[in-house]
């Protein structure tokens, strides 16, 4: 984010009073341990639907998978925010997006470190809310409507375990945590 406000999807005013009950942040009490703790990626994507009930995928121009609508969550942002933000840049449509369907944690794996996904509800689109989707050109070679079992194929392993965990969720009313896209208890 380029300005200094955390970015929220919550009411700012609500925000800003909370903010300023918390009082003045703590100072660190051992110099330089704050910059020695982890740091952890969060990413926050959308299981967004047609009609017929299919997942909206989306084909990224930088990598041989589909993906789920979302993306990385960038410094001072909430997760919905970023999901919210995301969806708007990559596909031009403002979504209001539902409750939290999962939380997974996923293992560092090659250049990548460790990260939490979450995926949120993204709704049902209409006809018209489907005909206006512009994904964009520089970041994904276009989009399409799939069912799990045809887009498994096309997924890295470990996102068609969380997107099908994530479709679960959205099936039982209840929110998933997993591991690599597997159910943990």
């Amino acid at each position: 984010m380029t300005d200094e406000q955390p970015h929220h999807r919550g009411d700012p005013t609500v925000f800003a009073a909370d903010l300023r009950a918390d009082g003045e942040p703590e100072a660190e009490f051992n110099p330089g341990i704050a910059g020695r703790l982890p740091r952890k990626n969060v990413a926050a994507g959308a299981l967004v639907r047609d009609e017929q009930g299919r997942v909206l995928f989306v084909d990224p121009t930088y990598k041989p998978f589909l993906e789920i609508p979302g993306g990385l969550v960038e410094d001072d942002e909430s997760p919905l925010a970023a999901c919210h933000r995301e969806i708007r840049e990559e596909l031009g449509l403002d979504l209001t997006l539902g409750r939290l369907l999962l939380v997974d944690w996923m293992p560092t794996h090659g250049l990548w470190r460790d990260s939490l996904q979450l995926i949120f509800d993204g709704g049902t689109l209409s006809p018209a809310q489907v005909r206006a989707i512009e994904p964009a050109g520089d970041e994904l070679g276009g989009f399409e409507f799939l069912d799990l079992a045809e887009a498994t194929p096309r997924l890295r392993p470990s996102k068609a375990r969380r997107v099908a965990l994530a479709h679960r969720a959205l099936l039982s009313g209840e929110t998933h945590y997993g591991e690599f896209g597997r159910p943990a208890r």
